[in-house]
This record gives structure tokens, sequence and C-alpha cells, in this order.
């Protein structure tokens, strides 16, 4: 760390910054060059040496979400254009920050806390960005890690990472912050008490891995994909089973014989949020993360005599992502599989695709070379 004195270290002006940008009409991905910036005040420029692959750059690269019978969500609405550089799983070298920066020093190696807000409304001044009405993210509506350099807006967003493996600290960032929020949507519950993950992908992996660390000793996964299951059960699962596009909530609940107190659901489409909802205890919580696409209908008189509470996630605050950042430090947060690949634009062109066609268990970062 540095002292009161800031260090100003620039770039060199003649080395362009490489970026792999996705560009939303045809769906490529391609390598654009531009002038690496200089950071000044209280920013950060960082070297990107790993940078994680999310489900939910495959609905940016589409350029929508799918909203059900309401249609598509459109990017463009969220402020993004028809090109963005992607990548909110970030961990990089500092190689220059602003005359302002006094807790980060050149050379050091931090996580990027991505989910950035305004920074004035009465929610960033509560340290809850991710709720920001106007959001202005990481990798979504600014530039990401999908590129060689990556310019933090402010210090506060880079964590120390020191003694944890950077390619699994990356997917902190993401997958691990979002499942600890979920999670922490649904506890206190005792450590018996039965909670299902729906979908054990690279969050839903990071959600078991959590809840084992915790202390939860009742953890049931759902997926479709049995080395998926194969990870959850290595991961802490305490039962798994494969479920299929027939599955029903009846289905799965005579197979488990159990109604679960509490439902993390990170694929949250039509036929997995039903199977939640139905499949509920009577006062039971339901937490929806996934961002598939799709619609849940609920007859109103049901949800009241449920006494059901349904709630959405979406990623998580930095004070979370500090949290879980010293709990991987403490050695208590079990490893999630983490795959490898080039940071390059064949590298990420290639992980969404094997992404979006199910052939990933567990999550891929791509490395620097």
């Amino acid at each position: 760390m540095v002292g009161c004195v800031a260090q100003v270290t620039l770039s060199p002006r003649g080395a362009p910054l490489r970026s792999f940008t996705a560009f939303i009409s045809d769906r490529s991905i391609r390598e654009v060059e531009s002038e690496t910036p200089v950071p000044t005040g209280k920013e950060v420029l960082l070297r990107t040496t790993h940078s994680g692959v999310c489900h939910s750059d495959i609905h940016a690269r589409d350029g929508h979400f799918d909203l059900g019978s309401r249609g598509k969500l459109s990017l463009a609405s969220r402020g993004m254009g028809d090109s963005l550089v992607m990548g909110h799983e970030v961990v990089g070298e500092v190689i220059a920050v602003g005359s302002e920066v006094t807790d980060r020093a050149v050379g050091e190696r931090v996580l990027v806390y991505p989910w950035l807000g305004c920074g004035e409304c009465v929610q960033c001044l509560r340290d809850a960005e991710n709720s920001c009405a106007t959001p202005r993210s990481i990798g979504v509506q600014l530039p990401g890690g999908y590129a060689d350099h990556v310019l933090v807006p402010h210090e506060k967003y880079t964590l120390d990472i020191d003694g944890l493996d950077p390619a699994w600290a990356a997917t902190l960032a993401c997958s691990g912050v979002t499942s600890y929020s979920a999670i922490n949507k649904i506890l206190p519950l005792p450590a018996d008490a039965p909670v299902a993950v729906i979908g054990a992908g690279g969050v839903g992996l990071s959600a078991i891995a959590i809840l084992a660390a915790l202390g939860h000793k009742n953890t049931i996964a759902l997926d479709l994909n049995p080395a998926n299951l194969t990870l959850a059960a290595e991961n802490g699962a305490t039962r798994t089973l494969q479920i299929t596009t027939d599955s029903t909530a009846e289905s799965v609940r005579k197979e488990l014989g159990v109604k679960p107190e509490a439902i993390i659901d990170f694929v949250n489409n039509s036929q997995t949020a039903t199977i939640g909802f139905d499949w509920l205890t009577k006062g039971g919580t339901m937490i929806q993360v996934g961002l598939f696409g799709g619609e849940l209908v609920v007859p109103t008189t049901l949800l009241a005599m449920k006494m059901a509470t349904i709630r959405g996630s979406f990623v998580g605050n930095l004070v979370e992502l500090r949290a879980l950042v010293e709990l991987a430090k403490s050695g208590q947060l079990p490893r999630t599989a983490v795959g490898s690949g080039v940071l390059d634009a064949d590298g990420v062109r290639d992980t969404l695709d094997a992404l979006e066609n199910r052939q990933i268990s567990g999550r891929v970062v791509l490395e620097a070379r």
C-alpha cells in the first residue's frame, strides 16, 4: 500500500489498448485497438491478467434478455450500443494510478468490483450500487475485462487478493458475490433445513460451496447436466437430482420426498420458476437469480395461502464482495472448478459458444498470455 502521497505512473503512449469487442448486429467478437487511458483523480489502470466468462455475456452478445410474453428487454435501454467490451470478473495488475489514489500501488494484483452505480442516489450512498437505477457496470456500460487493460473509476472498487489463486479470485466478482448475496437473503435458517439450488453451473456451484462454508448441512442441487451434479456433490451438496425439460414440482417432490424451506433458482426460466413455486414449503422463500428468461404465472390466492416470499436478487454489493474475499482468504470456502482459456478474440468467442451450447461445467477464466 502507498501512504498519503499517490503514485502516478503513466502507460506508454505508444502502446494501444486491445479489446475483444462484441458486436451485437452479427454476434461477432473482434479485436479493436484504441488509446490506452491515463488514470486521473481516484482512477486505477490495470493490466488485465484474468477475466472470467459469465453466462450473462451470452445475453449481452445477443443484445437482449427474454421477458416471456412481454417480449424482449433490449440492452440498448440499459445504456449499451451496438458494441461493448464485456468481462466483469476481472483480476489485474495495477500499472498506473491517478494523483488522488492513496491505497493502491503500482505492481499490486487486485480484484475488481464491477457493479457500479451513479454514485449519488440513495442506493449508492448506502453501499448498494448494484441496486442503482442508472447502473454503469464494468463489462456492461463501461469497458470490461475482455481487454488487455481496464480503467477502474475509483480505487475503492479494487480489492486485495493476496494469497488467493487469481483465476479463482476473479470468479468471486460475479458468480461468487451473486450467490453470496442470494444466500444472505434466505439466512438465517437451521443448518439442517432443506435448501434447494436449481442450476449447478458456475454460479450455482459457488452457492453450494458458500452454503457449506457457512455450515449449512442440507443442500439439494438440481440440474439437467450430470457432470454439474458431480461437481455439486464435490462442493458440498448433500443430495442431487438430475431433472429433465419435462420435470415438474410433483415429480421432483416424489423423487426427493421433501419440500425445501428455501430455493435459490440460478436458472430462473419458466419451467424452473414454476417448479420452485409449486415445490416450496408453506412459508418458504424463493430467490430468483438466473437470467435465462421466461415468466412465472402465480395464482394470487395461492401466493397468499402459501405465505411464500418471492424475491429477486441481482449480483451483490461491495460490502458483500469484501466479506466474501475475506471468507476465501480464511480457507473456509471450497474452491469451485475453474477452467482456463486464452484472453483474446478467439478465446472469448469460443468460450461463449461452448457455454451457450452447455459444453462447460463450472467456470472458465481467460488468462492473458
